[in-house]
């Protein structure tokens, strides 16, 4: 029976290999017969067999859940999904059996040698494979990937190619074939580790009897190899990990290592060269970077010598890497070995340089710039892939067989007119294996990527990978950006039985080591726009809930004191997008407050907020832990409206929820965050904002010519403070108490005072210019607005409160000043500092 034919869950009585489709011709990782799974696979299919379908189905849909509260993305650019879209893992890992594995891993080690060996004679030797003959000079030379001024440069301990990706498939025969190698800076590795994090809490059982191999070690290895890599006479070297930014596709991944391997995440714009050495720009000053494990594609690493429209890199890059004062992994120029062209000449080159056959065949490939391969090529156009020798990976390729006669004689015209820039591929059958769907088990196309790392004196392979599956079974690529998904790759061992690592662990360093300490002065202003936007939310939740709270409340009815006062104290505040009618009544207060909850992209409202959270959040992600992260994911689960709710009753339900989780991660900030500047800034940013805001509140019921208890009832409940103003008053909101208690009173934590103290706190701990002997400017600033909240009297509030008004505006005024001159002096640096 056709996998179409084929839906829903197995029939009563069948097991899932029974309702298993198969393929003909094509290879399964799972099936050795049509009535018998492999042997390796006998003892995991027949414990799923005993989880059943419903088991199984919960399970998956627990760990969809952790996908999300993990926050796991793969950003596509153009995607109708968003750019966020959700990492697709499956259920079902990939089994290799460990004899299978242990041949893979010894060609992965000779290729990874012998690609490192190419690089060597490239740019750092004699270049004699392109004078006697064994590799075409047209493929170097022509490469865009060859980095002319890279060419001499030396690095430590001939290393050139510290982390390599190879992409691995099946034929039919069952023989694992090269697809194609990742010299740049070759991603996945991080996803992998956290599919095994997702699965290994789905099917612990399995993974603990299968004796699945780990795979801490490796980035353990790969975290040791790195710190040798430092140029020489740096005992104890630093370490960054250079990302493009969080609009990259794996940006996820890049957060995620950081955090594991302990390193911090920078972007081009957090370096600077200076006398040729690369530093960190932080807070408290430059400090030296000894190694970067870069992210960025080789051309766009340095503006100054490579690619001159970049804004990713750092300028003099090359020049630092030069001059021996920093070590790049992979280094500057790996992309050159990305060529599909140059698989053709491996075999030669491996026997030439290590006297061996390569041990890993690369799929069959014939570089057109040869006349009788172009002439095979053309001949056999109908059985081949056409992919150009240059250009980036994600290019498609053109499947011969599948062109009409007008694009084939296109493509042929093509090939003649340029022949050096196609190659033809022979097109592999892709072995299948099993994934969970629709609770049962369908088939698709596998491509395995698999990683080495090198540290000169030795090689880790990470046990399995990442396996990448097709969305369809018909797809002829295997590609993310398409919309496949991934497995968890399973290599069973034959020993004792393994503890299942901890893949969320962050790797510790030793004492020795020199770890770059410092925060980032970009990180510094997010952190500080993360304390004031997740405020700034808070607090429109608060009135938002207020308003609802009491629309919904009997006693707020058209033409009451109440309902005019909470209009308007909403547009004093700036909340409503358009001024309300004299006359309004309820419907026109209810509709804008609405479209603020729901609807996306209006200034000021929910949504816009939680975007910019998003956004800034992600850009300090290595500095959260898993459960504060987790926290902020939530953020926008919970403000999905619920179908079949009233929209009022569903937004106040949506309201509640998100203040708890804004209370939850301010709980996680106050308790599990380091008290470094970073912390210091996230929190000043907390505090500013709720000051501003508070300001702003009583200035706008200020404002309002309504009776006190009508406007400020809703003022308490929206500061926080009606439980305790009733405990001290008992008596209905009169001004000099309200303002005594919203202002003034210290020991209020939502009070301008609580925030003031705070403030004073942290700008004493700010790291200050060396050889000033002056006061700090940020104490003086907070002496300012000291004393201008000692200069009111709520004693002798008049009537009209003209003065609270006056005295409130000279408060903002401080306010502003303060946030000002704060980022002037640490974010923008426009504030001269003595050094």
């Amino acid at each position: 029976m056709s996998q179409s034919q084929r839906q829903g869950p197995p029939a009563p009585g069948e097991t899932l290999f029974q309702s298993y489709p198969t393929v003909p011709g094509v290879f399964d990782e799972m099936v050795a017969t049509p009535t018998a799974p492999r042997l390796h696979w006998r003892p995991f299919m027949a414990s799923l067999d005993q989880l059943g379908t419903h088991e199984l189905a919960s399970r998956w849909e627990s760990g969809r859940r952790m996908i999300r509260e993990h926050d796991v993305t793969y950003n596509v650019y153009g995607d109708p999904q968003g750019m966020d879209r959700p990492w697709g893992l499956d259920l079902v890992p990939l089994l290799i059996a460990a004899n299978d594995w242990k041949r893979v891993e010894a060609g992965l080690s000779q290729r990874s040698r012998l690609l490192n060996e190419i690089l060597l004679d490239c740019y750092g030797g004699s270049q004699r494979l392109l004078r006697d003959g064994f590799l075409p000079p047209e493929l170097v030379y022509a490469n865009p990937g060859f980095l002319r001024p890279c060419r001499g440069i030396e690095v430590p301990k001939n290393v050139y190619l510290h982390l390599h990706a190879c992409d691995l498939a099946r034929s039919a025969d069952g023989n694992w074939w090269v697809l194609s190698d990742r010299t740049q800076a070759p991603s996945g590795a991080g996803y992998a580790l956290e599919n095994r994090t997702v699965i290994s809490r789905l099917l612990p059982d399995e993974l603990r009897d299968h004796r699945v191999e780990r795979l801490a070690g490796f980035f353990r290895l790969q975290r040791e190899m790195l710190l040798k890599l430092a140029p020489q006479g740096r005992e104890n070297p630093s370490v960054v990990l250079l990302t493009p930014g969080p609009h990259n596709e794996t940006y996820f991944e890049h957060a995620y290592l950081a955090r594991h391997l302990g390193f911090p995440l920078v972007e081009g714009a957090d370096l600077t060269v200076r006398d040729s050495r690369v530093f960190l720009k932080t807070l408290e000053g430059l400090q030296p970077v000894d190694v970067i494990l870069r992210r960025v594609d080789d051309s766009f690493c340095d503006p100054l010598e490579l690619r001159s429209e970049s804004f990713l890199g750092v300028a003099g890059l090359v020049e630092a890497t030069r001059a021996g004062h920093v070590t790049v992994a992979n280094a500057l120029g790996t992309g050159l070995l990305e060529s599909p062209a140059l698989l053709a000449f491996l075999p030669g080159l491996c026997r030439h340089l290590f006297d061996e056959e390569l041990l890993l065949p690369s799929v069959a490939t014939w570089w057109c710039g040869q006349a009788d391969e172009m002439r095979y090529v053309l001949e056999h156009l109908d059985e081949l892939v056409v992919k150009p020798t240059f250009g980036a990976a994600r290019n498609q390729p053109w499947f011969g067989g599948r062109l009409s006669e007008a694009e084939r004689n296109k493509l042929k015209a093509m090939i003649r007119a340029r022949p050096r820039d196609f190659i033809g591929q022979e097109r592999v059958v892709l072995s299948h294996a099993p994934v969970w769907s629709d609770q049962r088990l369908e088939t698709r196309s596998i491509v395995v990527r698999t990683y080495v790392a090198n540290g000169g004196d030795s090689l880790a392979v990470l046990p399995g990978g990442l396996t990448r599956v097709a969305r369809t079974t018909e797809d002829p690529v295997v590609s993310m950006q398409s919309g496949g998904g991934s497995k968890d790759t399973w290599v069973l061992g034959n020993g004792s039985p393994r503890r299942v690592e901890v893949a969320s662990a962050v790797i510790e360093a030793r004492p020795s080591e020199r770890v770059v300490s410092g925060v980032p002065s970009r990180a510094a202003d997010n952190l500080f726009w993360l304390g004031r936007y997740t405020e700034r939310l808070e607090q429109t939740l608060r009135v938002l809930r207020c308003v609802l709270g009491r629309l919904s409340d009997e006693s707020t009815r058209d033409g009451t004191p109440e309902l005019a006062a909470l209009g308007g104290l909403l547009g004093r505040l700036g909340v409503l997008p358009a001024a309300l009618p004299t006359d309004f009544v309820t419907a026109d207060l209810l509709q804008p407050v609405l479209q603020l909850v729901y609807q996306p992209e209006l200034s000021g409202g929910i949504r816009e907020l939680l975007g910019r959270i998003r956004f800034i959040s992600s850009t300090v992600r290595d500095r959260f832990s898993g459960d504060t992260w987790r926290i902020l994911g939530r953020l926008d689960t919970d403000a999905r409206p619920r179908k079949g709710r009233l929209p009022t009753a569903s937004a106040l339900t949506l309201i509640h929820n998100l203040v708890l989780d804004l209370a939850a991660f301010n709980g996680m900030e106050m308790e599990n965050m380091t008290r470094g500047h970073g912390w210091r800034f996230l929190d000043l940013g907390r505090r500013v904002e709720r000051a501003v805001r508070m300001v702003a509140l009583l200035r706008a019921a200020a404002s309002l010519k309504a009776p006190p208890a009508s406007v400020l009832e809703p003022v308490l409940e929206i500061a926080d403070s009606v439980m305790t103003y009733r405990r001290r008053h008992f008596a209905e909101p009169r001004w000099p108490e309200v303002v005594d208690l919203l202002l003034r009173d210290s020991s209020n934590p939502r009070a301008l005072a609580f925030q003031i103290m705070e403030i004073r706190n942290h700008s004493g701990a700010l790291p200050q210019p060396v050889n000033v002997r002056e006061e700090h400017i940020e104490a003086l600033q907070v002496r300012g607005l000291i004393e201008a909240l000692q200069l009111g009297r709520t004693e002798t509030l008049s009537p009209d409160r003209a003065e609270l008004m006056s005295w409130l505006d000279r408060l903002g005024t401080e306010l502003s000043i303060f946030s000002d001159d704060l980022t002037n002096r640490y974010f923008s640096h426009t504030v001269p500092r003595i050094s």
